[in-house]
């Protein structure tokens, strides 16, 4: 069974609802999850923010955040969740922020560095996942995107 499916019957059976805000993955997140026959029951707002300008104006990072710590940093993964969690009253935030390469990193943070967060319960669960520079984009994100599944199954005690 994928990641996925197990995390969608989990929602479906206790009634609980998802969202999920993405930068590194583009949308496979949320690609992943609908996936399932009948997300619909469970996911309620899916987001592409992409750009520090989309993560303020509709997540609230504070700009100081993105000045000081950057968008891809633990801060930003953290606020995104909570302006994720205060936008749609999911059950569950999703929430991701990294860099798939090529190129675009730095020593601090190289490509194949992503944070994964993921707010549930009043908690929020943080992750730094880094995986080899090497690796193409593509694959980069469907890693990400896995890695922020395994979070939420983490999290569920699945």
């Amino acid at each position: 069974m994928q990641l996925e499916d197990e995390i969608g019957r989990f929602l479906i059976d206790n009634n609980l609802t998802i969202s999920t805000a993405e930068s590194c993955t583009g949308g496979l997140l949320s690609s992943k999850l609908t996936d399932v026959p009948g997300s619909s029951n469970y996911i309620t707002y899916n987001v592409v923010t992409y750009s520090n300008e989309i993560k303020n104006a509709v997540l609230k990072v504070t700009e100081y955040t993105l000045e000081n710590f950057g968008a891809v940093s633990p801060e930003c993964a953290r606020e995104m969740v909570q302006g994720l969690k205060e936008l749609t009253g999911s059950d569950i935030c999703v929430a991701t922020t990294g860099i798939a390469g090529p190129g675009g990193g730095t020593v601090q943070k190289p490509v194949g560095l992503c944070y994964a967060a993921v707010f549930y319960k009043d908690k929020i669960n943080i992750e730094k996942i880094l995986l080899d520079s090497d690796i193409p984009r593509k694959q980069m994100k469907e890693l990400f995107a896995n890695s922020a599944l395994m979070l939420v199954k983490k999290v569920l005690h699945l």
